[in-house]
């Protein structure tokens, strides 16, 4: 799988101003520079008393940086303002992801080019959290086809393979995906208990 320059201008481009600055710096950096103090404004509860999920060991990787933690942080923690439609291709997936609130909207973008990155160049993250269905794509980059846009739906995902262990994965993946958008942290605690 090669993730075209293009690609990732286009979808850059698409998220406007914000987006080609998010493409000439570091795609992570401009995630801090967003709304109210961006994402380190975001460490506690809006009322200040928050528990810094950042700073749980489950958000960290043995390859991830500090931010792409405080990605993770802010979209458990605003879990309820995303939105997610999956479709079940007979080779892959199709996902459109948003959030309602700005600075989660920020996170997400970040992370789902920052993730893609990662598969790509088969650099697995290790963060202690990730489900152990996300092994085979790092495993396998080039099994995987990716195309995303970024449209007024939201950011939109088309990953598509010939092998079918990796469509089996994707799909397996999208699921795991939706479900942590609609419960948080909850349906990370309960797929770890199960061993997954």
């Amino acid at each position: 799988m090669h993730l075209k320059q293009a690609v990732i201008a286009g979808v850059l481009l698409g998220a406007g101003a914000l987006g080609a600055a998010f493409y000439l710096s570091d795609h992570r950096a401009i995630a801090q520079m967003i709304g109210h103090g961006g994402i380190h404004a975001h460490r506690h509860g809006a009322d200040g008393t928050g528990h810094d999920e950042a700073a749980m060991p489950g958000l960290r990787g043995l390859d991830a940086t500090e931010l792409e933690s405080e990605e993770l942080a802010v979209m458990f923690r605003n879990f309820q303002t995303l939105r997610r439609e999956v479709d079940l291709l007979p080779n892959g997936i199709r996902t459109v992801t948003s959030a309602t609130d700005p600075d989660v909207m920020a996170a997400l973008i970040s992370h789902v080019v920052g993730m893609i990155a990662w598969v790509e160049e088969g650099r697995d993250p290790q963060i202690a959290i990730q489900s152990r269905t996300l092994d085979i794509f790092f495993e396998r980059p080039d099994a995987i086809e990716t195309e995303i846009e970024m449209t007024e739906a939201g950011i939109v995902v088309v990953q598509t393979s010939d092998d079918p262990e990796m469509v089996a994965a994707l799909h397996v993946h999208a699921a795991e995906v939706s479900d942590m958008a609609e419960r948080g942290m909850q349906a990370v605690h309960e797929k770890m208990m199960q061993g997954g």
